[in-house]
């Protein structure tokens, strides 16, 4: 061990080239989005704004901001894709202003008519991670807020 800078410089390339990759690799995949939509839902008082950005290979990223009169708002991003005309996301958001606190869900939104209507699941988590009952049918016929195609902001 006569050289343990030597030794330690050479341990810390593969740390530091993984870092470089995983940066290029966030970039890339941003700038390739190949399609921007937007979306805003309103029920009674509250409102919903739902922003999706689709990726090659089918991946979807956005952000969705629920309104609620009453409870403040939820504010959060979204990742998941699409399987058939359901889009299973998994929307993670904190509660209010105050709150640092970050909760994450599952979504679901049917796509009909150019519509997303956000569904009503039994969730259940394991292990840390929340995610839809398998067998239990998503029911969108009690989903709350129905979403509309809106002009998306720059």
């Amino acid at each position: 061990m006569k050289n343990p800078i030597l030794y330690l410089s050479f341990l810390a390339l593969p740390l530091i080239f993984s870092c470089n990759q995983t940066e290029q690799k966030s970039a890339e995949l941003k700038d390739s989005a190949i399609h921007k939509e937007c979306f805003i839902a309103i029920d009674g008082k509250d409102t919903a704004n739902l922003e999706l950005e689709t990726f090659e290979g089918g991946k979807i990223t956005g952000h969705l901001l629920i309104n609620y009169v009453d409870k403040g708002k939820n504010d959060g991003i979204l990742a998941g894709a699409y399987k058939g005309d359901t889009l299973f996301v998994d929307y993670t958001f904190k509660i209010g202003t105050e709150n640092k606190t970050m909760y994450k869900n599952p979504l679901a939104f049917l796509k009909k008519d150019g519509k997303l209507i956000l569904g009503v699941g039994q969730i259940e988590t394991s292990m840390g991670k929340s995610y839809f009952v398998k067998g239990k049918p998503i029911d969108f016929e009690k989903g709350r807020f129905t979403f509309d195609s809106a002009t998306c902001k720059e």
